[in-house]
């Protein structure tokens, strides 16, 4: 077993601040994590930034490097030789990549190449004019690839080398309950899953000046929220139908179906003069026309996206799948105002998301996060519906079979919580993360053998191909003025062989 790992943490935004600087300040609590030092443009690396546990207050020293063009597929040799200084003078053993997703990929080639292990944020990559430009979205497909390769070559060089991708709620112990069910019946029926039906509201509500004036989490760069958090679902969804696969039932090829809304059809929905109506001081802020922002935005990202996917085994459908992302939901921002530093939460945004599972005639699968922000105001219970960390779980099977099933139970918060070796997991996000790099750095550590990781780069090319086919039907799309288009048919064969994928998924069981 080996002492604590430095981590070099690429891109120190709110969603770091918020998320993965509490996590390794755990991580650094445990001995799991040395010094934490961060990477990101000058006026990010200007202030200093504050992070930790109760009672044990840090400050991460934040190094500048200049930005570069987003085309670029590698670092330019200026902001290369501040990490290499970095990487030597702090005795950096693992790297975070953190930063705006258009520049993962020669973040993450970089350290590869120095191999360094790493800790790559969702989504794998993206690039600008992905929701316009077909050339853009196929360049999402062909990335995983190219990152692919590139870790493949610095295993060859160092077996232990890793990287792990943080798409969270593969650690989530309420998903993670649902891909053991999904195998269970698999296991005892033979039956895949026959249809998912699953959405996420966010309820991003960016006001007409601020479509143009705020980039974080905007549209501005051709993109939005299939970019944003769209990623979890490309993961998740595939990932749960993996449980389900059976010899000879292997899910080979995808048909996707993409409708999006972008700012121009949202200020149709909500127009500036209904703004001005409902936020008293808007109309004076507010420097743009209709007109004006109509223009501004034209060829902006995607605001909300409904795909339509078909799961298709040697020529027969296996699923399909109905994927709701959208920012345009149930929202409680009610100020004019954005919250300093607040833009990532802290401005009524909050989660609400649903999955309905069907697998044939055996079991349905319901999983509900039905939440909203609230104070300490008395009598409210935040594990209950409509509380800050509501989550449910039901399930309903065949007990009419011989099986010896109960036709339905219901999973509450309490129920979901995941006692493993590692402490205690609760079914929440930020739980989830802070599970995700505690086991990231137990590994580079020698707590815990490869074959625990739940998250390897290898096993995330069929969420890139779906990104990427969203991408490229929303493109479609949007060279035919918006007409639906010829529906983008793409393989979808796993990365790692499904008899390690079985592997993997008893080692989850077993964590239980």
């Amino acid at each position: 077993m080996s002492g604590a790992v430095n981590v070099l943490v690429v891109g120190v935004g709110p969603h770091t601040r918020l998320n993965h600087l509490p996590a390794l300040a755990v991580a650094q609590d445990a001995g799991l994590a040395g010094a934490v030092t961060g990477i990101d443009l000058p006026d990010a690396a200007a202030a200093a930034v504050e992070y930790g546990t109760p009672g044990r207050p840090r400050r991460m020293l934040v190094v500048p490097v200049d930005p570069f063009p987003v085309s670029r597929r590698s670092l330019p040799d200026g902001v290369r030789r501040v990490l290499e200084g970095v990487v030597e003078q702090q005795r950096i053993g693992a790297v975070v990549v953190a930063t705006e997703p258009s520049v993962h990929l020669p973040y993450a080639l970089w350290a590869m190449e120095r191999g360094l292990p790493v800790l790559l944020d969702k989504p794998l990559t993206v690039h600008p004019g992905a929701s316009t430009d077909p050339v853009a979205a196929q360049a999402i497909a062909d990335d995983f690839d190219t990152l692919l390769d590139a870790y493949r070559a610095a295993r060859r060089r160092d077996p232990r080398m890793v990287v792990s991708v943080l798409s969270q709620r593969r650690w989530h112990p309420a998903f993670r309950r649902v891909r053991e069910l999904i195998a269970e019946v698999a296991e005892a029926t033979n039956c895949p899953v026959t249809s998912v039906q699953s959405s996420h509201g966010d309820g991003q509500w960016r006001l007409p000046d601020e479509l143009v004036d705020l980039g974080y989490h905007g549209f501005d760069r051709g993109y939005g929220k299939a970019a944003h958090s769209g990623y979890h679902h490309f993961d998740t969804v595939p990932w749960w139908l993996a449980a389900g696969e059976r010899p000879g039932k292997e899910i080979d090829e995808i048909e996707v179906h993409a409708a999006c809304t972008r700012p121009a059809d949202f200020l149709a929905q909500l127009t500036v003069t209904d703004h001005a109506r409902l936020l008293p001081g808007f109309a004076d802020r507010n420097p743009y026309t209709e007109q004006d922002l109509n223009r501004m935005t034209a060829g902006f990202g995607e605001v909300d996206v409904f795909l339509n996917v078909t799961y298709r085994s040697r020529g027969r459908v296996m699923a399909l799948g109905s994927h709701s992302l959208a920012h345009t939901t149930f929202s409680q921002r009610g100020n004019l105002h954005t919250v300093a530093g607040g833009l990532y939460k802290g401005n009524g945004r909050i989660g609400q998301e649903v999955h309905l599972i069907q697998q044939g005639p055996f079991q349905a699968l319901h999983l509900h996060a039905l939440q909203t922000l609230h104070g300490d105001e008395d009598g409210i219970d935040e594990r209950a519906a409509g509380g800050a960390n509501h989550i449910e779980l039901h399930v309903f099977r065949n007990d009419r079979i011989g099986l010896g099933w109960e036709r339905h139970c219901a999973l509450g918060f309490t129920d979901l919580v995941q006692d493993g070796g590692g402490g205690t997991v609760l079914p929440t996000q930020r739980s989830a993360r802070t599970c995700a790099i505690t086991e990231f750095l137990s590994y580079l550590t020698g707590r815990i053998p490869r074959a625990e990781l739940a998250s390897d780069l290898a096993d995330h090319r069929r969420p890139a191909q779906l990104m990427a086919g969203a991408y490229l039907s929303m493109s479609r799309r949007w060279a035919e003025t918006g007409r639906p288009a010829a529906p983008v048919v793409l393989g979808f064969h796993p990365t790692v062989p499904a008899a390690r994928a079985r592997h993997a998924l008893a080692a989850l069981g077993a964590t239980r």
